[in-house]
């Protein structure tokens, strides 16, 4: 596993297609985007790197460019428990750079990615001079402040179809991760890691998932076929 210190030093400025991947550059003016991209660094995160710790203060806005991560936490009894997982084009951890509090929750690459991050100063510097950077993290707080709840429902379902079920639907929501689209490059095993179950169990449940026709399993990831199924059905 590589150090924190060895994921700052790999950092570098992101090329423009990497650029191009980030949503809310877009909502930005001439001069805020100039300010942001100035800022912006990018870093690639190994199988099991941790980009945020538990009790560690906040110094960046991180999202991922591509690869998965999982953001998790641990209770007082040693378990842990997985909220999400965080697809290219998903940012997180908003809320605690506008408190510039400590991490509540530890963030950890499953596979290779690329993970950018705006300083925490930038952060601040654009919710004072950017409308749309605003609305922006605002819709993120909402989406996520649900997310977060659909979690906790998660974990304390008994039934594995509806776990695997709900855990896939939270990925490809549109606002927290709007460049993913209706397909998802996962492995049944990064997935068993996302909702807690052994692999086989996943690869049951997808199969259940499938034969519904709520997915299709393709070579090397998913293709979601009925979205609101896999929100709201019973398999």
């Amino acid at each position: 596993m590589k150090s924190d210190a060895s994921l700052f030093q790999r950092r570098r400025p992101l090329t423009p297609a990497e650029l191009d991947v980030i949503p809310w550059l877009k909502l930005l003016s001439l001069d805020e985007r100039e300010r942001a991209i100035e800022d912006l660094q990018v870093t690639e995160a190994q199988p099991g790197d941790y980009l945020c710790r538990t009790g560690r203060p906040v110094t960046y806005w991180f999202g991922a460019v591509d690869g998965l991560l999982k953001m998790s936490a641990d209770n007082a009894d040693g378990q842990t428990m997985t909220f999400t997982g965080i697809p290219p084009g998903g940012w997180f951890g908003e809320g605690t750079a506008l408190k510039r509090e400590i991490y509540r929750y530890n963030i950890q690459a499953l596979r290779k990615s690329l993970v950018a991050g705006l300083h925490v100063d930038t952060f601040h510097w654009l919710l004072d001079h950017s409308i749309g950077f605003n609305r922006f993290v605002m819709n993120q707080l909402n989406e996520r402040l649900g997310q977060f709840i659909a979690a906790r429902e998660i974990d304390r379902m008994t039934n594995p179809n509806i776990r695997v079920a709900r855990s896939l639907a939270a990925l490809f929501n549109p606002v927290l991760y709007p460049g993913l689209g209706v397909v998802l490059r996962i492995t049944q095993q990064e997935l068993a890691y996302l909702v807690g179950l052994s692999r086989q169990r996943v690869n049951e449940a997808l199969n259940t998932l499938a034969a519904h026709n709520a997915i299709r399993v393709e070579y090397g990831g998913l293709r979601v076929t009925d979205l609101q199924a896999l929100r709201s059905h019973h398999f």
